[in-house]
C-alpha cells in the first residue's frame, strides 16, 4: 500500500454519460488531494461507476468487484450508477464494498471516503449534474442531458435516472467554451436521451436544435462536434441541415432501431415505426452523402419470431447504413417486457446476434472501400501498440504508424490507403497527407 489513505482507483461500465460522469467526480477528488492509482493493490478505495442495461453489464460489475476485493481484501469499494441505484442492497452484499449511491455525486463520494454516512440519492431527484470527460481520451464527452420521460418495455433507465432534465444553452455554450480553451479538440454531446433536450423540471425552455445551433455560431472552427446518438423521431430535417452546412458538426449519426419488424417495435413501445426509421436515413443520406450512420439493434425481445428477425436482418440490409451494435434482449428486472410470454431460447438470441455483427462487418467494408484513395481530417489520438489511431470526421477508424507521426491530439489530413484488419473489425491504414506532398514535390 502506497503511502497515506488518498489513493483511489475508477472503472467504468457503459456508456460515454458514465465516462464523463466518473472522469469529473475523479477530477474532483484529485481537487481534494486524492491520488488516482487504478492499481487496486495501491490503492485504498475503489469507485466503480455501474451499468444496468444488460444482465452481462451487471455480471461483469459484480465479478470485478469481487476481482478487486481478491487483490487487495483491504480495498473499500464503492459503487455508483444504474445499478447500483436499482439494486443497491444485492450490491451491499458483495465482499468489499462499503457505499452505493445511484447518482454520481462527487461531495457524497467526499463524504464517504471522508468516513461520514451518506444515503443513496434516489431517482426522482430533478437535479442535473454537468460532467465532462477529461484526459482519458482524445474526444471529450460532454454531459447536456439526463433522465428519460419514455416508457420502453425493456429499458430501466427511467428508474434509474429519473425524469429527462437539463441546464441551459447557454450554460452547455459556455461549459463548451471552457472546454476548447482548456485545448478540446472534438466535443461529443453526451446523455440518455439527448434529442430531448431542453427539460427544466415541468417545462420546456429550449429543443436540441437550439442547443445545436448555438454551438455551431458560437464555438471557433478549431473545434470538432459529434452527436452521440439520437432517437429517430427526435432528429429533425433542421438538425440535419444544420450539420449539413456546418465545418464544426461532424457527418456522423449514431441512431437506435432496435428491430425492423413494428410488430416489435409496438410490444417494445418504441415511437417510431420502420417507415419513419427509414425516411431519417434517407434524409440523412439526401443531405449528407457521405455521413457515417450507426444503428442500435436488439434481437430476441419477447415474441420476436424468425419471421419478426427476418425483416429486422433485411430492413437493416435494405438502408445505406454503417454500422451495427448488437444485443441480446436481456430481462430486465421492473419492466413490463419481462411479463411478456414467448421467450426467445438464448441460443436463438446469440445466432441472430451473429447474423446481424456479420451483416455489420459487410456494411462497414462497403462504407470503408468508398473512401479509398480520399483525404479525409483525422484526429489523432494516443499511440497503441505501435500505431497513432484515430477517426475522420465521417467516423472511419484510421491507423498510421506511430513513426510517422509527431505527437497526437491533432486533426491531420490523412489519405485513405488500404483496408486492414483491427482488433476483431477493420480499420484504414493512412497516410500523412502533407508528407506526401513533400516527397512528391
Amino acid at each position: 500500500m502506497r503511502d497515506g489513505n488518498k489513493h483511489f482507483g475508477v472503472h467504468v461500465f457503459g456508456c460515454k454519460l458514465n465516462f464523463a460522469e466518473a472522469s469529473s467526480m475523479a477530477r474532483r477528488l484529485q481537487e481534494e488531494g486524492y491520488v488516482r492509482c487504478d492499481d487496486p493493490t495501491q490503492s485504498q478505495y475503489y469507485i466503480i461507476h455501474s451499468c444496468t442495461v444488460t444482465q452481462e453489464a451487471e455480471r461483469q460489475c459484480r465479478y470485478l468487484i469481487r476481482k478487486l476485493h481478491r487483490e487487495n481484501p483491504d480495498l473499500k469499494i464503492i459503487v455508483t450508477g444504474c445499478y447500483a441505484q436499482l439494486r443497491g442492497d444485492e450490491l451491499m452484499k458483495l465482499p468489499g464494498v462499503i457505499a452505493t449511491m445511484g447518482r454520481l455525486q462527487p461531495e457524497r463520494v467526499l463524504q464517504v471516503l471522508n468516513g461520514e454516512q451518506v444515503l443513496s440519492c434516489t431517482a426522482g431527484e430533478d437535479l442535473f449534474i454537468g460532467s465532462y470527460s477529461w484526459g482519458d481520451r482524445t474526444r471529450v464527452f460532454l454531459k447536456v442531458q439526463d433522465g428519460c420521460d419514455y416508457g420502453c418495455s425493456f429499458c430501466t433507465i427511467p428508474m434509474a435516472r429519473g425524469k429527462s432534465r437539463s441546464p441551459s444553452v447557454s450554460e452547455i455554450v459556455s461549459m463548451a467554451k471552457q472546454l476548447v480553451e482548456q485545448g478540446a479538440r472534438e466535443i461529443v454531446l453526451t446523455g440518455v436521451n439527448i434529442g430531448d433536450f431542453g427539460k427544466v423540471g415541468r417545462r420546456r425552455k429550449h429543443t436540441f436544435y437550439d442547443l445545436v445551433v448555438a454551438l455551431d455560431q458560437e464555438l471557433p472552427d478549431s473545434v470538432r462536434l459529434r452527436i452521440s446518438s439520437i432517437e429517430p423521431n427526435l432528429l429533425t430535417e433542421k438538425i440535419v441541415k444544420v450539420v449539413a452546412q456546418s465545418s464544426k458538426w461532424m457527418p456522423h449519426f449514431h441512431i437506435p432501431l432496435q428491430s425492423g419488424s413494428d410488430r416489435i417495435l409496438k410490444l417494445m413501445r418504441r415511437r417510431y415505426d420502420t417507415s419513419l426509421y427509414r425516411e431519417r436515413i434517407e434524409m440523412i443520406k439526401e443531405y449528407i452523402p457521405d455521413s457515417a450512420i450507426g444503428v442500435d439493434v436488439i434481437v430476441g425481445f419477447p415474441g420476436e419470431t424468425e419471421g419478426d428477425f427476418e425483416k429486422t436482418f433485411i430492413f437493416i440490409e435494405s438502408l445505406d447504413v454503417t454500422y451495427l451494435h448488437v444485443f441480446p434482449y436481456s430481462e430486465r428486472p421492473g419492466t413490463d417486457a419481462i411479463k411478456l410470454p414467448d421467450k426467445v431460447p438464448m441460443n436463438v438470441r446469440k445466432e441472430r446476434v451473429r447474423r446481424l455483427r456479420k451483416l455489420s462487418e459487410a456494411k462497414k467494408l462497403s462504407f470503408y472501400k468508398r473512401f479509398l484513395g480520399d483525404v479525409r481530417p483525422v484526429l489523432l489520438e494516443r499511440p497503441i501498440n505501435g500505431f497513432v489511431p484515430g477517426f475522420t470526421d465521417n467516423y472511419i477508424k484510421v491507423l498510421l504508424p506511430e513513426e510517422e507521426i509527431e505527437g497526437y491530439d491533432n486533426i491531420v489530413d490523412i489519405k485513405l490507403e488500404e483496408i486492414i484488419p483491427f482488433k476483431q473489425s477493420i480499420a484504414i491504414r493512412g497516410k500523412l497527407y502533407e508528407k506526401e506532398l513533400m516527397c512528391t514535390a
